[in-house]
């Protein structure tokens, strides 16, 4: 009798347990909070980068935005005229999400960029009229419904590595890789120095 009344009290609290889970309100609100997220950081990949509504940054970012690099960290005007930038160098750039979680107020997305370099203006390089293919990724921190930081990683290398591969003349490819690779370089080079300037002259 006594091992019967047990079972059916640890029944009864297993499934008092599990009754409570699915009524606690913290739950719901954390995965609709991580929805709210992922939606805003979509809105970065379909609105801006696909549809080119460059106009949405200041209803997606905080005035406060940081863009983390790997020397030094970017502004919201130096963030979105790079994005202006790529847009124009691959008009028919095209980014797609093909992997994206959130937790707290970080969301991290993997995505492929998709373009044909068929425009001017990316730091001063000429239309090629490769097809680029890079695979990134990219951790947002949204704080109430805008982003406020982000850390973005790609493969520069491998960039580089297509621009060769795509274009139809050895030597002409190999003579503009050396040029990405020294312009890549002595941009890599200005941007350590420009802060040891800056304080030198401050």
């Amino acid at each position: 009798m006594g091992q019967k009344l047990l079972l059916l009290f640890m029944t009864l609290v297993a499934v008092g347990a599990a009754f409570a889970a699915d009524n606690d309100p913290v739950l719901p609100d954390v995965a609709a909070q991580a929805a709210k997220n992922k939606a805003v950081a979509g809105r970065v990949f379909e609105e801006i980068f696909n549809q080119g509504k460059f106009q949405v940054a200041e209803e997606i970012y905080a005035k406060d935005f940081v863009n983390h690099g790997l020397h030094r960290n970017y502004d919201l005007q130096e963030d979105q005229a790079a994005v202006h930038a790529e847009k124009k160098a691959f008009p028919d750039l095209k980014m797609s999400v093909i992997l994206m979680t959130a937790e707290s107020d970080l969301v991290t997305a993997v995505w492929v960029f998709r373009g044909t370099h068929t425009g001017s203006g990316y730091d001063g390089l000429p239309p090629t009229g490769v097809k680029l293919e890079l695979r990134g990724i990219t951790v947002w921190r949204i704080v109430d419904g805008k982003i406020r930081e982000e850390w973005t990683e790609f493969d520069q290398l491998r960039a580089a590595q297509q621009f060769v591969t795509h274009l139809k003349w050895p030597l002409p490819g190999i003579l503009l890789v050396a040029l990405i690779l020294a312009w890549a370089f002595c941009r890599a080079i200005l941007r350590m120095r420009r802060p040891r300037l800056a304080r030198a002259t401050s």
